[in-house]
């Protein structure tokens, strides 16, 4: 069907000029087509976002343990107060995404790569003439004949935070750690595989000033639920439905892929409720049931998975988290029995930063299976476990999360998602779940 290049990582956009050396990580090969998008992820050999001086296997956790946080920190931030949907924020933009789409915007086509987020609503794409900004890469707004502004008095412009409008065009402010960013709304063509999607609305950052933090230098795209989303934005094109197969990080080839529309979609998949929760109206909830380690269905309890329209808690599906975090009274349940039953029963537990369950030497575990209404999410060991570059030393890749008793969100995560198929179906207000190889 399609071939569209996924990864997530950061926000802002960088060309496809790579000229990576394996035959299987030449991305001009790759034929855009009908809805299908190809994906790989951020640190397989194939991508052109790997550091020239690789972190140590144990700094490399440590640093993402630390990305994730504020990820979590971000998710668990979003409490909808009002309807006005902000196109981003300082919060948004400390996200850790680990997967990228390639996308052409523009009139000729510029080539990029946006990161996939599933918990954010928004496009940021740094464009040319940016003062401050990360990265030397940018969308050139003055090389498309389809550019332009989006005015003061658009709609769209009452869907960002403190709009000003000193000029015709619609710009805003924002804060990031201690920089602020300047932006201004601006619409153009993206096209995605083959699907070209008129007046697209996306935020173009002219500006970074101050010190400390600064945005990472590459773009997002947003498959939230928000009126700027792409699923909201292009909803007479996708019908607000889309699923994607993450590989895994150690995957050479583009197998993995985002497919967006009603069609094509598998038919061996089955279903659990999609939820609202007002509080977090942007993102992909649904109603954690039970949790089985091996083939003992632990107790959990249940006011810490229970679904809370009024505060914000419950269970999400999320991209850009890249390990998976539960409250920790449900965490410490499933641990205690996933080490019960950890072979050889002698095995030494030791930690690393934020994972508490490492082992050194060869273990065998049990499967972890996440019990929702009408399916069950079964993972393996490749799933559940980080192995060290030397190969001698494991840790259980979930974690609990930051203790907040009423902003609680369990977030299912980009690791314990790879190689199962993910299918949002929002018209019928579903999720679907099935094992898919696609590493």
């Amino acid at each position: 069907m399609t071939t569209l290049v996924l990864i997530l990582q950061l926000l802002f956009i960088i060309p496809l000029a790579f000229g990576l050396n394996h035959p299987n990580c030449d991305l001009s090969n790759t034929q855009d087509k009908d809805s299908t998008l190809r994906i790989f992820h951020i640190d397989s050999p194939c991508s052109p976002f790997k550091s020239s001086s690789p972190l140590s296997w144990e700094a490399r956790v440590l640093k993402t343990l630390a990305q994730d946080q504020a990820r979590l920190q971000y998710l668990t931030s979003l409490v909808a107060g009002r309807s006005v949907v902000p196109v981003a924020s300082g919060r948004q933009m400390l996200q850790s995404t680990t997967y990228i789409v390639k996308a052409k915007i523009g009139t000729p086509a510029q080539s990029l790569l946006l990161a996939m987020d599933t918990s954010s609503d928004v496009a940021w794409l740094p464009c040319s003439g940016c003062v401050g900004c990360p990265s030397t890469t940018a969308f050139s707004p003055a090389k498309s004949t389809t550019f332009k502004n989006v005015s003061c008095n658009a709609p769209q412009c009452k869907q960002v935070p403190n709009p000003t409008c000193g000029s015709s065009a619609c710009a805003f402010n924002l804060t990031y750690g201690s920089s602020s960013i300047a932006a201004n709304l601006s619409q153009d063509t993206i096209r995605l595989a083959a699907d070209p999607i008129n007046a697209f609305t996306f935020g173009c950052v002219n500006k970074v000033a101050g010190g400390g933090t600064i945005p990472p230098p590459q773009g997002l795209l947003g498959l939230g639920r928000g009126p700027l989303s792409l699923m909201t934005q292009a909803q007479s094109l996708y019908q607000s439905t889309f699923s994607y197969c993450l590989p895994s990080f150690r995957s050479l080839a583009f197998s993995g892929s985002l497919r967006l529309g009603p069609t094509s979609q598998p038919l061996r998949v089955k279903y659990t409720p999609l939820l609202r929760n007002p509080r977090r109206s942007s993102l992909y909830y649904v109603n954690l049931v039970a949790i089985r380690v091996g083939n003992k269905v632990v107790d959990l309890p249940q006011e810490a998975i229970a679904f809370n329209p009024t505060t914000g808690a419950g269970t999400i599906f999320d991209s850009g988290t890249v390990y998976t975090r539960l409250a920790k009274p449900v965490y410490e349940v499933v641990r205690d029995e996933f080490r019960r039953r950890v072979k050889p029963r002698n095995a030494v537990v030791t930690s690393l930063g934020g994972f508490d369950t490492c082992y050194s030497g060869q273990v065998t575990v049990p499967a972890i299976t996440f019990m929702f209404k009408g399916v069950n999410m079964t993972m393996p060991a490749d799933n559940l476990m980080l192995h060290s570059t030397a190969g001698t030393m494991s840790c259980l890749a979930i974690a609990a999360a930051p203790e907040n008793v009423n902003s609680v969100v369990n977030v299912i995560a980009s690791m314990q998602q790879q190689n199962h198929r993910v299918l949002i179906d929002v018209p019928n207000g579903r999720i679907g779940l099935a094992r898919e190889l696609c590493s």
